[in-house]
């Protein structure tokens, strides 16, 4: 069959994906039923939790007051539960200031309370309260640093967890006796419970070591008092076992395979046949494209391992070792290296965005590919691969009005890519 519009056709399989894991279709099912006598308390963090908040609220039958702290321009109007926005991927004070006051909110609470926490993607940076003997300043340095450094989700999260007062479960015990209900949209390639924003509420089964090898593993110097704090095993979290957490529960609502089976079943519905990599590809993203590109030049011009037409989707949490000055994001990185590699490639267009629909700290979610784009950009005096050495994926398709924009999805299942052979 022939695709009429390739664009569209991606644009189509990426809103697909998104709708699938909004709060409002995935969270109200998983809600727990009220516990008689008591009060239930909303708190949470990450980039979608305003979303998920709201979604409690239009399903919930009682009472409810709360807390959440979302992304800057993340939030959404709610009655009962209060949403503050703060700094990320760098935290800021007004995430401090959100964690203290959620610590507070939850005190003194009894057997016959629940918390709800609502946890996303992104809710790590939000989430701001650095051990008493670590300076928000400290913690904000050793986030720039670990975000250029190339280092994973679940090692950067490591390390958060052991710089923290509530992080790594900290918050779960602060909540205690009352009873803990987290419902998580995960992030995390693998979707491990513990690692979504640091698992305030999880217990954690890293350690201070741990953090510390990855510090060392990336040559990332911290100050004397935060080393101290890590060495000394004063910033160790709560294990698992410790039957403080045994009362709780946690369920993953909606996943990063969740928005990819989503995209293929609309790739079916239009003919294509569609074939999911995988929904936790991790590493650096010029890599990762590269791998990609190599599997859709086969199917062009092998016919393996897939016939054509089809598209080729995958998800996960692609990483980018920060080396130059230009506007990056890791989609934008990825795209770049993969039409590098395709160079004009006939047949072959491909799509790009984070979830979240903010690619690292820009304004755009991603950008789309097509033939033709290493010759568009050439022919205004462009080298893609001059700006792939610096980082400059954001600038190479602005040039080519290539940039998708939709502002905030008010979810997060991380990166989502398309490849369309045809």
């Amino acid at each position: 069959m022939s695709i009429d519009n390739p664009r569209q056709f991606l644009l189509d399989l990426y809103s697909s994906a998104i709708s699938a894991v909004s709060a409002a279709k995935s969270l109200p099912q998983y809600l727990p039923k009220p516990m008689l006598g008591g009060r239930t308390i909303v708190i949470g963090a990450g980039k979608g939790a305003a979303a998920m908040a709201k979604a409690v609220e239009d399903h919930w039958q009682g009472d409810l007051t709360g807390l959440v702290v979302t992304r800057y321009e993340h939030g959404l109007p709610c009655k009962h539960i209060e949403v503050v926005e703060a700094s990320h991927p760098v935290p800021d004070a007004a995430g401090r200031d959100a964690a203290e006051r959620m610590l507070k909110m939850v005190q003194g609470l009894t057997e016959k309370d629940v918390v709800i926490c609502l946890i996303s993607g992104g809710g790590s940076a939000l989430l701001a309260l650095p051990s008493k003997n670590i300076s928000l300043e400290q913690k904000q340095q050793i986030n720039r640093k670990l975000l250029r450094s190339g280092a994973s989700i679940s090692e950067m999260n490591c390390v958060r967890k052991h710089l923290s007062d509530i992080k790594g479960g900290r918050l779960a015990l602060a909540c205690a006796p009352a009873k803990v209900v987290t419902l998580m949209i995960s992030d995390i390639p693998g979707d491990d419970p513990g690692i979504i924003a640091s698992g305030p509420t999880l217990p954690d089964p890293t350690t201070c070591e741990d953090a510390l090898a990855i510090l060392k593993k990336y040559q990332i110097d911290v100050p004397e008092n935060v080393r101290k704090h890590l060495e000394s095993g004063e910033g160790e979290t709560p294990k698992p076992g410790d039957s403080r957490f045994v009362r709780n529960e946690s369920h993953i609502i909606a996943t990063a395979q969740d928005a990819l089976e989503a995209a293929a079943n609309t790739a079916r519905e239009n003919g294509v046949t569609p074939y999911i990599l995988s929904d936790c590809i991790e590493g650096e993203a010029r890599d990762i494209a590269l791998m990609h590109a190599a599997i859709a030049r086969q199917v062009v011009q092998r016919g393996q391992p897939f016939q054509k037409p089809c598209v080729i989707i995958s998800g996960g949490e692609t990483t980018v070792t920060v080396k130059g000055d230009g506007r990056g994001g890791r989609n934008a990185e990825f795209l770049l290296s993969l039409a590098i590699a395709l160079n004009d490639q006939p047949g072959i267009y491909a799509i790009a965005c984070d979830t979240d629909g903010i690619d690292g700290s820009e304004d755009n979610a991603g950008a789309l590919y097509a033939p033709g784009s290493i010759s568009r950009a050439e022919s205004q005096g462009i080298r893609p691969r001059k700006m792939l050495d610096n980082n400059d994926g954001y600038g190479f398709f602005s040039a080519l009005n290539d940039l998708i924009v939709t502002g905030p999805s008010r979810t997060n299942v991380n990166d989502f890519r398309a490849i369309l052979i045809i």
